[in-house]
């Protein structure tokens, strides 16, 4: 790890982390300039952002899931075109001279990537900028040998928003689109009415799409046991779909989103000796899609 060697400014209001044969890039909002906004407002997900002039923004993320997550993502401009770690300081402000830097850990760098943060270092972030202190991310240039790139995010501003920012997160769905995307409805007996259970699964996946938009299709697909004819069987296992098609589009989903089937009794996923048997058979199972891209990016 590369000595770092702590100097304040104090006419130009800079704090610097840079060894003394490294020149110094700094990259931050002034005091006036500094502003944060909340870009979602969504059960979805929760953005808190802020610029950072000539380099990109920071944005802390926090999604629908059903476990606490949050992330920090450094959105640059400029992608790196080498591999590296950027060490992450914790910086007083210039108000508060004699009080020295705080090294809190690093940040990965990935050539032609934005780096981020996974969710314990965030909230050390986010605590950070409570106190008022200001996070910065220190690297050396990967295009100029001698200079080092400083990154500061200012506390100036922040805390409304990040009221704001954690008013959205308490609103996220306790459930996210890897819950919901394949989803498998069982009913009662020769009829299209849904278990108790795969109606809460049902009200689950109607809220979620209701608010994704970036759905591309959803595939209904129903099926039956082996007990009556294998006709209406095949016009059972239509309606069963057809019903939960009803149902999405009435919680305001396009209707030309969503594609149903009827299987009848074919593709059985257990026996039918028994009643519990062929209550598995009694399904209709919803497959949502999203394009690759959007669906790479929720996998980060």
């Amino acid at each position: 790890m590369r000595q770092i060697v702590f100097a304040v400014s104090l006419a130009l209001g800079v704090t610097s982390f840079a060894s003394a044969a490294t020149d110094v890039r700094m990259y931050r909002a002034n005091n006036e300039h500094a502003e944060w906004r909340v870009s979602e407002y969504s059960p979805l997900q929760c953005t808190l952002a802020h610029e950072i002039p000539r380099y990109g923004e920071v944005r802390f993320e926090s999604e629908a899931n059903r476990q606490s997550n949050m992330r920090v993502i450094l959105d640059m401009r400029r992608l790196p075109e080498t591999y590296d770690n950027a060490l992450v300081y914790s910086a007083p402000p210039v108000w508060r001279p004699g009080a020295a830097p705080r090294l809190l850990g690093e940040l990965p760098l990935y050539r032609q990537y934005d780096s981020e943060l996974g969710m314990e270092m965030s909230w050390v972030l986010l605590t950070e900028l409570e106190k008022g202190m200001a996070p910065t991310f220190s690297y050396q240039d990967w295009h100029n040998a001698q200079d080092e790139v400083q990154v500061q995010v200012s506390a100036v501003n922040f805390q409304q928003r990040y009221d704001d920012f954690m008013d959205c997160v308490a609103q996220l769905l306790p459930y996210g689109f890897d819950d919901i995307s394949f989803t498998v409805l069982t009913y009662e007996e020769k009829t299209t009415e849904l278990t108790n259970s795969a109606k809460r699964k049902l009200m689950r996946v109607g809220n979620f799409l209701v608010h994704d938009q970036n759905i591309e299709l959803v595939l209904v697909a129903g099926y039956t046991d082996a007990y009556g004819s294998f006709d209406e069987n095949e016009q059972l296992s239509t309606a069963r779909a057809q019903s939960v098609k009803d149902f999405l589009v009435e919680q305001g989903i396009n209707e030309s989103q969503i594609s149903i089937q009827g299987h009848g009794e074919m593709r059985h996923i257990a026996g039918n000796e028994n009643e519990l048997e062929r209550a598995q058979n009694r399904r209709v199972v919803v497959q949502i899609s999203r394009p690759f891209n959007e669906e790479l990016l929720s996998s980060r």
